[in-house]
């Protein structure tokens, strides 16, 4: 206990979405239901890729990762939600509540850079496809995706080491997890420090690959454009069109979440945001890849017709 009404708290209370019981269990049978798509829909796409040696490629080696992110960044915020949603007391210990604002900001920021790492992919495939294995060798990929994680890894530990040394007027958190802006608020001390350093940060970690993304699809579209064959325009634009899809629904909620903090979302649309990057993304980045790639689909038919023949013989065996 500080001077100043200022406290250091052991545990914070997490208000979640609603306080209804008929509404928690409505949200509990939902989440849970995504949730069970996600983790299996990702790991499955890993596991494809592993198997398939058609899908051993610089683009796929970086979905691998994407899908690792995904994944890792739903199990992180999911099942303590779920939990949340049917007991009495939504705590979460300060260790606890550390460790998930450190895993779910570090991914998110992996997940970031390595979006820019793979629109550089499909950058050098469209523009300079001669050389494309020659320069996206397998050293380079793995340095690439090396840096995405470190990044995001080095800027979370960063911002939750700040944000958990300030002390506390409360424990109760507005928020579905221990979000970053939403447990700054919680300080007893003027915080405008904090968020600028989250702004910054934010500037450098998003806008940067945001920017390296853009100028990417830029050079990409200029190159499509010059390509005189229509089905050549439109094999091209289809290596990027999952990418790019993806690109378009990660990059502007999250800007809109964090670039401006002051006069920013609502609580609630921030509760709304982070659901999005939670459940929503996580569950439809296997979908968009599965169902708008040929390689992927092509894939899933050679494992099925696989499984089928094994079944086959089993059962006439």
């Amino acid at each position: 206990m500080g001077t100043n009404n200022e406290t250091w708290v052991k545990e914070f209370i997490l208000l979640g979405l609603s306080s209804d019981w008929n509404t928690q269990v409505s949200l509990f049978v939902l989440f849970l239901v995504m949730y069970l798509l996600t983790v299996p829909g990702n790991i499955l796409i890993i596991l494809l890729i592993r198997l398939d040696s058609r899908l051993h490629t610089p683009m796929y080696f970086f979905l691998t990762n994407l899908s690792l992110v995904d994944v890792s960044y739903a199990t992180s915020i999911v099942p303590q939600m779920l939990v949340h949603f049917l007991a009495e007391r939504k705590v979460i210990t300060h260790v606890s509540c550390a460790a998930q604002l450190f895993f779910s900001l570090g991914l998110g920021g992996t997940e970031s850079v390595l979006l820019a790492v793979m629109a550089y992919d499909r950058y050098v495939a469209v523009c300079d496809p001669l050389q494309y294995s020659v320069i996206m060798h397998k050293g380079l990929c793995t340095r690439l995706a090396v840096i995405s994680w470190v990044s995001g890894s080095t800027n979370s530990l960063m911002h939750t080491a700040i944000t958990f040394q300030l002390p506390m007027c409360t424990n109760n958190i507005d928020h579905i997890s221990c979000e970053i802006l939403a447990v700054v608020r919680l300080a007893c001390v003027v915080t405008s420090s904090s968020e600028v350093t989250i702004m910054v940060s934010s500037i450098i970690l998003l806008m940067t690959p945001f920017c390296l993304v853009l100028l990417s699809y830029i050079r990409i579209i200029s190159t499509i454009l010059k390509i005189q064959s229509t089905d050549g325009r439109k094999k091209a634009f289809h290596t990027c069109a999952s990418h790019l899809t993806v690109v378009a629904m990660c990059y502007g909620t999250t800007i809109f979440t964090y670039i401006q903090p002051h006069s920013g979302p609502s609580v609630l649309q921030e509760k709304l945001i982070s659901l999005f990057y939670a459940i929503l993304l996580p569950m439809l980045n296997p979908m968009i890849y599965s169902l708008r790639n040929k390689e992927v689909k092509g894939a899933w038919q050679k494992l099925l017709g696989n499984f089928s023949g094994f079944t086959s013989k089993l059962t006439t065996g």
